[in-house]
């Protein structure tokens, strides 16, 4: 019968992970080997520990070859699932059609395989695949990334590298319509929780320019309308804001920016206005911050009145530079993606984007 030699040292190692193991498995062979080094007789180990004879030798065993160390050890063999050897052609299918639910990824693998799935099962598989669920992006459908690629290179770049020299003042204008509506967003939360909606659809409209370099916002806001003489308001603001300096804007080709009126007032001040490509809002840099805005005072958030809300935009705008400035500077680099290469849903795919 085989009959061990324990240490003070040793038993005092098998006390200690008996209780503070993490796996309950290597408690229980502790366990065993503890009672074993005390003199407790193996035919009443068996019973105490709910184990057989084969399991309380190979214990033992494992002791005796390495000690503590070697109780520790964990072999689980797993059979492989069926649907390894169906991994090519699942992970072609796959990345053909996303599922966007896990019961989808289930129903898919069953028709082309014929092997059904669980919840549970189907997760795993998928992350072995390397896949995880990921919110999809969106690009205009109507953009041209090459058009966007020259832009960049000849227009943008140009000035902006200008504007880091100190050489020149570089603003990005848009203008954002806020509905006094709820913003939905994910919380950390122990049950699902809702948020209240106000009725009406009364808006804030800011029209707003961002300067490239100090991340400076000058605004114009009203409860109505952005019309060119919303926009020519602005530019007379621009322009007081730089006068040692060339001023450029860049936006977008909207009716009420591009018109004759704003086009001639922007001459006669010595505004430059530098309009995007069509299609273009991830070349402006404004984009960023009005979903910072968004982000900051409006997702999960109620204002009673419309009072309430329009006050929260104009301080979050307010307090933007003064109060986030090295936030909003690791935000809003000069540095804009564009989408020359980039996997489309429900289109052949193609490698990656370019930012």
């Amino acid at each position: 019968m085989l009959k061990l030699e324990c240490s003070p040292e040793a038993i005092e190692a098998l006390r200690y992970w008996r209780f503070h193991h993490p796996h309950p498995l290597v408690q229980l062979k502790m366990e065993v080997v503890l009672l074993h080094s005390q003199g407790v007789p193996n035919e009443q180990i068996r019973p105490i520990c709910g184990i057989s004879k084969a399991t309380l030798y190979r214990y033992l065993h494992a002791y005796q070859e390495g000690g503590v160390e070697r109780l520790k050890a964990l072999h689980f063999h797993r059979q492989d699932s069926a649907l390894v050897h169906q991994r090519t052609t699942l992970e072609e299918h796959l990345r053909a059609q996303p599922p966007a639910t896990v019961a989808a990824a289930a129903a898919q693998i069953e028709a082309l395989t014929g092997i059904k799935r669980g919840p549970t099962q189907t997760r795993q598989f998928l992350k072995k695949l390397g896949m995880k669920p990921r919110k999809l992006g969106q690009i205009p459908a109507k953009a041209d990334p090459e058009v966007q690629e020259a832009f960049k290179a000849e227009q943008l770049e140009p000035r902006l590298a200008e504007a880091q020299a100190g050489q020149r003042a570089v603003f990005f204008m848009d203008a954002a319509h806020f509905v006094y509506a709820p913003f939905l967003a994910l919380v950390w939360c122990f049950t699902r929780l809702f948020v209240k909606a106000p009725s009406g659809r009364q808006r804030l409209n800011v029209l707003a320019a961002l300067h490239a370099t100090t991340k400076e916002i000058v605004t114009v806001q009203n409860l109505t309308y952005v019309t060119a003489e919303t926009v020519c308001e602005l530019l007379r603001l621009l322009a007081g804001t730089s006068p040692a300096l060339p001023i450029t804007i860049v936006l977008d080709n909207a009716r009420y920016q591009k018109c004759a009126l704003v086009q001639e007032l922007a001459r006669s001040l010595g505004i430059a206005l530098l309009y995007l490509p069509a299609y273009s809002p991830n070349l402006n840099l404004i984009e960023r911050f009005w979903k910072w805005v968004k982000k900051q005072c409006l997702y999960g958030k109620y204002y009673p009145t419309s009072a309430d809300f329009q006050a929260a935009i104009q301080q979050c705008i307010a307090q933007a530079h003064s109060d986030h400035l090295a936030e909003l500077e690791s935000l809003l680099t000069l540095k804009f993606q564009t989408f020359t290469e980039v996997l489309v849903l429900g289109e052949e795919a193609k490698v990656d984007s370019s930012a």
